[in-house]
């Protein structure tokens, strides 16, 4: 048996809340497919269109009621709620229709970021909706929000998107696992908050979803890190004639491919340095970029992308 972290990504969830239980009744099917093989999993997800949904939508009520608008850690909190739950049912129902009794748990988490972070410098992580020059300026000179043209589509504000340190529900996330449990958390990234001897403090940021899984992995000692997209496996020269797939990557390749610029920013780079950075915290530790469908083969090493250690 081993243990494992799913992170997955937007193509496990819907841009609404009908289509989002449509996806995770799909998504629960193959997560359920390792559980009933005997592996413990863990399931992060990502909440970029619903967090931006959110705030936007408590952005245009504060503006009607002429009133604050929600911080954006609660905006976090609430998105990890309300996909928890669709997640949560979902998996529940597939098990017991395998007449497989397990407890499913979503815990809103909370993870420490550093605020010298170089991140909360430059801000680079557009959130929510657009808005034209003329608002985006008034945003910024009545709220000091940092604003950014998103590529001519609008206005947008941005945020930090800073490196989690730590994760807060650790220790009840463990619990959960010990008693044969299966855990949704680090939702989002989890909730950025500032720790200042036992107060922690919500901060306007968000974390990468796929490094907040990778230092849950490693604080929790599990064996594999998936990080689940929509392509099977990591390509190199992608959308070129000569694009190559890559089934297998010695850390010292992903190294050397992310210093040739093979992989977006915004895309594939955060998935593989996510993967580096777990595989590089222990021996024998494994990291597999494969999609949501693919994952029990991905597990087989018969699709997906390993990531393994050549030291």
């Amino acid at each position: 048996m081993s243990k494992i972290m799913l992170a997955l990504g937007g193509n496990a969830l819907g841009e609404s809340a009908e289509e989002q239980k449509k996806l995770v009744g799909e998504t629960a099917y193959s997560i359920v497919d390792l559980i009933e093989q005997g592996h413990q999993v863990v399931i992060a997800h990502g909440n970029g269109p619903q967090v931006g949904k959110i705030h936007s939508a408590l952005e245009l009520a504060a503006e009607l009621e002429n009133s604050d608008g929600m911080p954006l850690p609660e905006c976090g909190a609430m998105s990890q709620g309300y996909i928890g739950y669709h997640l949560q049912n979902a998996i529940r129902e597939e098990l017991l229709n395998r007449q497989i009794k397990r407890p499913v748990s979503a815990v809103v988490t909370q993870v420490v970021v550093d605020l010298h972070d170089p991140a909360f410098k430059n801000p680079s992580k557009p959130i929510g909706r657009f808005y034209t020059e003329e608002q985006a300026k008034r945003l910024a000179s009545e709220k000091g929000y940092e604003m950014m043209e998103d590529s001519g589509r609008g206005w947008r504000r941005i945020v930090p998107s800073p490196k989690p340190q730590k994760i807060v529900e650790k220790d009840t996330i463990k619990t959960l696992l010990d008693a044969d449990g299966i855990v949704i958390s680090v939702g989002g990234g989890g909730i950025p908050v500032i720790e200042e001897a036992n107060k922690l403090t919500g901060v306007n940021a968000v974390i990468d979803k796929d490094f907040a899984s990778s230092k849950l992995a490693q604080e929790l000692e599990l064996d594999y890190l998936f990080l689940l997209t929509s392509v099977e496996c990591v390509s190199i020269n992608f959308g070129k004639p000569n694009e190559q797939q890559l089934n297998k990557i010695s850390l010292s390749e992903a190294i050397e491919y992310i210093r040739d610029g093979q992989f977006g920013a915004g895309s594939m780079l955060p998935k593989v340095e996510a993967a580096i950075e777990f595989v590089q915290s222990k021996p024998g530790r494994k990291a597999i970029i494969a999609s949501i469908e693919k994952t029990k083969e991905a597990i087989l090493g018969e699709s997906g992308t390993t990531f393994y250690s050549d030291k």
